[in-house]
């Protein structure tokens, strides 16, 4: 093996700090390039599409490069950070003039998914978070930091399901864990995995980190001093932000524990079904968020994607936002606070590279006209609610930095502080003698111009100037015999001949000095602006927090006003009851008019057993149930002609399936794993929907499992529940158990056509309509045909079974759970069920044993029929 010593020492640099970043990709700065070396090279080269080459030779074999230029470096960054990939940017800190051997370099931030605050690197209207789990003792934490903002959360929760829907929840684009974390395979569909040493997550070390950071000498003022593992993982979490970033965080300046106490839980199957940001196919088309989203500013549309996605149950916290919506609209000041709230833009991210001294001459011009718009901003909002009142006095006074910032910078500045010409004329009397110097240059040229043609006689001479020789004299090819002796040479091109005299250069020298002095001072005054900025970081925050929640209450009293929705009520008591409901998607998807139904759950009717047509619409019934119940819990109107609703923990919903090959599941286990979740988790102030249970096994199996669950559902936890079937013996379930009612969506059928009426009426359907469907579907004739003499032929055998065994079928074949299995006479003596229920106490059984017990006895009954 060469030793790194037989390298060129460029080589030897590069080497010793790629061992200090060995996963990731090290641009190296190299003048106007980025480069990149090795395998490296030949990874970005094929990652961004550029050219592989190679650079000389060192230690004797060639060197695989590749490179991008400097001043287009995010658009690369923005590709690779999309891809999950993280680069280590190292730049040339030391002067090259006064080096012996290569310049000085080190790595100056390190770029990864989780921690950009490039605005070019950022999804505008969506959380980009890093995370970082642990579990102890059963207990399993996460702790989340957005970058962007400064938002740092933790959280404890009781097991790794509960870990795997907040993960699903908060989609980070990265994701820390410990080399031994104990429920990795939750981990299985996600990417930018970074798997950390265990010392990160050491408790103490994580307090002493934490504690320096908000410069507090203990965590209680925080409230978060018991939650100790959440504590481990927000410790690796600071450690890493610490790390990318090379630089003070003043911004991530307090840490919040949040408990699941205060927010009514979905878990990931309900967000996936429900469509709330994202749909089926994993666009955000048709979506709650794309309905509901119509903020005028970047931070208040992630502030309201949050809320849908953590509905709050503080009912107090929801009526001052129904309070507040309600006085935007009468108070007609949607119209007017929209376009001025446009005007603040993206604030919060704008603060966070403010914090990390990243901000962009434009960012600082787009912060003044942010703060230009708070005392319209304030003047609209107030005296109108007392939660309007407490965002106005949250928002603050900012009108001496505003005069600082229109004082400083000018109107449009370019892009980058280096290109100069950012800092206004008459903020500082050095620069603008500086720059005086230097655009005097103008006048002098022409004048010195006109006198050398006038000497020479040289009619094509003209002065001009380029970065590589600097100021020239140039004279045509065909006249450059004329130039007098004191002429120097100093290029020769194909049609002119290009000189420099004294004069000229003690001029150059003069100016190009004038140039850096000012560009110089101009960087000094720059830094100078954020030294003013930050001392105020943690009120101009509040204010962008405020913002935000201004913008998102202004834009849902809009789509109130838009879409027709009301203010719903709460309820102390237990239930859901909504006159001419609507699906707030669907609805605007339509081109005809939605069909609205009415739902009434209460403490003496809690289960609904929905019974219709496929394409009947009783999906698309209860889906919007439960998303009216959301949109109520998160402070907005509802697409309602009234809607009361009494208090609710968790929303579950058990819609369609799907095989997960990845986890090598059935679409049979995945929808009895959901199904099994809903009966441990839900208690009787859950709302719970479930479409179709049974669907993915044999007929007798699915229909004693719908059964039991149904039962389950219905006796023992009591939940609000919404229960979609097509097995029609449950419609019996109201005549067994209390609580329970049949509705069913309406249909027409005539000539072997069907009419939808999407219509909810009370009682059960008279029949299943499904070789109308197949019909409509495109079936072939023949085929429905066939199917219909082969309905007749079992119609006659169900009946022939009936009369044979002297049971009602569905009292023999489809047991009710487990205590009407119990009850059921053995056909044979002694029979397979007869020993296996001698071994089975129904009281003791949970949810989980229950179904299984059901399936294997259902199996042995099938059997003996």
């Amino acid at each position: 093996m060469i030793s790194q010593y037989s390298h060129t020492p460029m080589m030897q640099q590069y080497l010793k700090l790629k061992a200090e970043n060995p996963d990731i990709l090290l641009f190296y700065r190299m003048g106007d390039f980025y480069e990149l070396f090795y395998d490296d090279a030949k990874k970005a080269a094929q990652l961004l599409d550029i050219s592989l080459t190679k650079r000389g030779q060192s230690a004797g074999e060639p060197i695989p490069m590749a490179g991008v230029p400097y001043h287009a470096v995010e658009g690369y960054l923005a590709k690779l950070v999309a891809l999950g990939e993280s680069v280590a940017i190292c730049e040339q800190i030391g002067d090259p003039v006064a080096a012996k051997g290569p310049v000085e370099r080190k790595v100056v931030r390190i770029v990864t998914p989780g921690t950009v605050s490039d605005e070019a690197l950022l999804p505008e209207r969506k959380d980009n978070l890093v995370a970082a789990l642990y579990a102890e003792k059963n207990v399993f934490a996460i702790a989340t930091l957005d970058m962007a903002s400064g938002r740092f959360l933790i959280s404890e929760l009781p097991s790794s399901e509960a870990l795997a829907a907040e993960l699903q929840r908060v989609q980070p684009v990265e994701i820390l864990y410990p080399e031994d974390f104990s429920a990795a395979k939750i981990l299985n569909n996600y990417k930018g995995l970074r798997r950390r040493p265990i010392w990160e997550f050491e408790l103490v070390t994580a307090i002493n980190l934490l504690n320096r950071q908000f410069a507090t000498q203990s965590l209680v003022g925080f409230g978060v001093e018991k939650a100790v593992v959440a504590l481990c993982a927000a410790g690796c979490l600071l450690h890493y932000a610490q790390e990318t970033q090379r630089t003070p965080l003043p911004h991530i300046n307090a840490i919040h524990l949040m408990q699941n106490s205060d927010t009514i839980l979905l878990d990931a199957a309900t967000r996936r079904n429900l469509e709330l940001t994202q749909n089926l196919s994993g666009g955000v088309e048709a979506t709650l968020a794309s309905i509901l989203d119509k903020c005028v500013t970047p931070m208040g549309s992630r502030l309201l994607k949050r809320w849908i996605h953590q509905p709050i149950r503080d009912v107090e916290r929801l009526k001052n936002r129904q309070k507040t919506i309600l006085a935007l609209q009468k108070n007609a000041r949607i119209s007017p606070l929209q376009p001025l709230l446009q005007q603040v833009g993206d604030m919060e991210r704008i603060l966070a590279r403010v914090a990390l001294r990243s901000a962009r001459p434009r960012d600082l011009t787009r912060l003044r006209t942010a703060l230009a718009q708070l005392p319209e901003i304030k003047s609209l909002s107030h005296n109108l609610t007392s939660s309007l009142d407490r965002l106005v006095q949250q928002m603050g006074d900012f009108d001496e930095l505003y005069q600082v910032l229109e004082k400083a910078i000018i109107e449009l500045p370019p892009q980058l502080i280096r290109d100069g010409g950012v800092i206004a004329t008459g903020y500082n009397a050095e620069l603008d003698e500086w720059r005086s110097l230097a655009d005097g240059a103008t006048q002098y040229l022409d004048e010195l111009e006109m006198r050398e043609r006038s000497q020479t006689g040289i009619d094509t001479l003209k002065i001009g100037f380029n970065a590589v020789h600097g100021y020239y004299i140039q004279i045509s090819a065909a006249q450059s015999h004329k130039a007098p002796l004191h002429y120097v040479r100093r290029q020769t091109l194909k049609n002119a001949e290009r000189y420099i005299i004294p004069e000229l250069k003690t001029y150059e020298d003069k100016v190009l000095k004038a140039k850096g002095a000012s560009l110089s001072l101009e960087k000094q005054l720059y830094e100078e602006l954020f030294d003013l900025l930050l001392p105020h970081l943690g009120e101009l925050q509040l204010a962008a927090l405020a913002l935000a929640e201004l913008d998102v209450l202004t834009n849902l009293a809009e789509r109130a006003e838009t879409l027709e929705y009301v203010m719903p009520t709460f309820s102390s008591l237990r239930g859901v009851n909504i006159q001419a409901g609507r699906h707030p998607v669907v609805e605007q998807m339509l081109k005809e008019p939605f069909i609205a139904n009415a739902v009434r759950l209460n403490e003496q009717r809690h289960l609904l057993v929905v019974t219709g047509p496929n394409m009947g619409g009783k999906s698309t019934y209860m889906r919007q149930i439960a998303l009216i119940t959301l949109m109520a819990y998160i402070g907005s109107f509802v697409p309602a002609d009234s809607a009361e609703i009494g208090p609710i923990d968790r929303i579950f919903t058990r819609i369609g399936a799907s095989d997960d090959l990845a986890s090598g599941r059935s679409t049979f286990m995945v929808e009895m794993t959901e199904m099994a979740n809903i009966l441990h988790q839900s208690t009787a102030h859950s709302l719970v929907l479930i479409d179709e249970i049974g669907r993915g096994t044999s007929t007798y199996d699915g229909l004693s499992l719908a059964w039991a669950c149904a039962k389950w559902l219905a006796q023992k936890t009591q939940s609000l529940t919404l229960f979609a079937t097509h097995y029609f013996e449950l419609t019996s379930l109201p005549n067994q158990f209390k609580g329970v009612a049949n509705v069913h969506l309406d249909a027409r059928e005539h000539n072997d056509k069907i009419a939808f009426m999407h219509s909810v009426e009370e009682g059960a359907a008279s029949k299943s309509y499904g070789l109308a469907v197949a019909a409509l579907a495109g079936v072939p004739k023949q085929v429905i045909q066939l199917a219909k003499q082969k309905l007749a032929q079992l119609e006659q055998f169900s009946q022939q079974t009936k009369q044979a065994y002297d049971h009602p079928q569905q009292d023999l074949a489809f047991a009710d759970g487990v205590q009407n299995i119990a009850e059921i006479e053995p056909l044979t003596k002694p029979s397979k069920i007869e020993i296996a229920l001698s071994e089975l106490d129904p009281d003791e059984l949970s949810p989980k044993q229950a179904l299984e017990a059901i399936y294997h006895l259902k199996k042995l009954l099938v059997e003996e029929i």
